[in-house]
C-alpha cells in the first residue's frame, strides 16, 4: 500500500526511467518492511519546475502509507535523498519529501479498504 510519487525536472530517458522506478520500489519496501508486491512508485520527469527561484536538477516527492512510523521518517528522508543524487544527480538540498500516515479506512484497494 505504500505510494511513492516523483516529480522531477530532470529529463529521463526509458532505460533510466526503469531504473529508478526499480530501485525506488525495493528501497520502499525495505525501508518499510512492506512486501514489495503492495508498493506503487510513479516517476513525473522532465516537467518544468522551481525551487529556490532556480532550474538546478530537483525533486519532489511524497510519499502515503499506512502505518507510516514516524520514528522512521529522518531515515526514509536520507535514503529518499540518497537515491535522487544516485540515480538522477539530484542534491539532497534540492530535494522535499512529504510524508503522509494514512488511516486504513482511508486506502482503498480490490473493492474495499485495508
Amino acid at each position: 500500500m505504500p505510494y511513492l510519487k516523483i516529480e522531477t525536472n530532470v529529463a529521463v530517458d526509458a532505460a533510466k526511467r526503469q531504473a529508478v522506478l526499480e530501485q525506488a520500489s525495493a528501497l520502499l519496501a525495505g525501508e518499510l518492511g512492506k512486501p514489495e508486491r503492495y508498493v506503487m512508485i510513479s516517476l513525473d520527469a522532465g516537467k518544468p519546475m522551481l525551487f529556490a527561484g532556480s532550474d538546478e536538477p530537483l525533486a519532489y516527492l511524497h510519499l502515503a502509507s499506512i502505518g507510516l512510523p514516524v520514528a522512521s521518517t529522518a531515515q526514509l528522508s536520507t535514503a529518499f535523498c540518497d537515491l535522487m543524487a544516485k540515480v538522477l544527480g539530484i542534491s539532497g538540498d534540492r530535494v522535499y519529501l512529504v510524508l503522509a500516515d494514512i488511516d486504513r479506512p482511508l486506502w482503498g484497494w480490490n473493492g474495499g479498504t485495508f
